[in-house]
């Protein structure tokens, strides 16, 4: 522990998986804030499920929520999120596509976060890729089904 109790910043293994989004369109995770962001797990989808793994720091302390930090979270304290981006926002020429995914950082507990410290377990969440239009799904993701510790 840190200074009045505060947990020393770690790191969490995050992975979203991205349920069958809709084919030929490029996605990645946002690394980076405003225009000059870099695109780090980029992948074109078949319509079959996406798998993006990423790192975030986790700091704070109880019975306060965790906070995260590290280039790929985006967002103010409390409201933290990561951008999947999507089209052209993920660098593909040539599609229609112009969204971003957001996806929440909420939900995490601290004894599942101590969890986590103590082993190699992945956050994960599952998130639809398929918006009602057809298209890429995009906004804030809803439903958010929240994370769960996998392995």
């Amino acid at each position: 522990m840190g200074i009045n109790g505060e947990l020393m910043p770690q790191t969490l293994s995050l992975r979203v998986i991205l349920k069958t989004p809709p084919s030929g369109v490029d996605y990645g995770v946002q690394v980076g804030r405003g225009n000059g962001y870099e695109i780090d797990g980029k992948q074109r989808s078949t319509g079959k499920d996406l798998r993006f793994e990423f790192v975030a720091t986790v700091r704070g302390r109880k019975p306060a929520a965790p906070d995260y930090g590290g280039p790929v979270v985006q967002g103010p304290k409390g409201q933290r999120f990561v951008y999947l981006v999507i089209g052209t926002y993920a660098g593909q020429t040539g599609t229609p596509w112009s969204r971003k995914l957001k996806v929440p950082l909420t939900g995490i507990a601290w004894d599942a976060i101590e969890r986590a410290s103590d082993s190699r377990l992945v956050f994960e969440a599952l998130v639809p890729g398929t918006a009602r239009d057809g298209g890429p799904a995009c906004a804030t993701v809803k439903p958010f089904e929240g994370w769960k510790l996998g392995g």
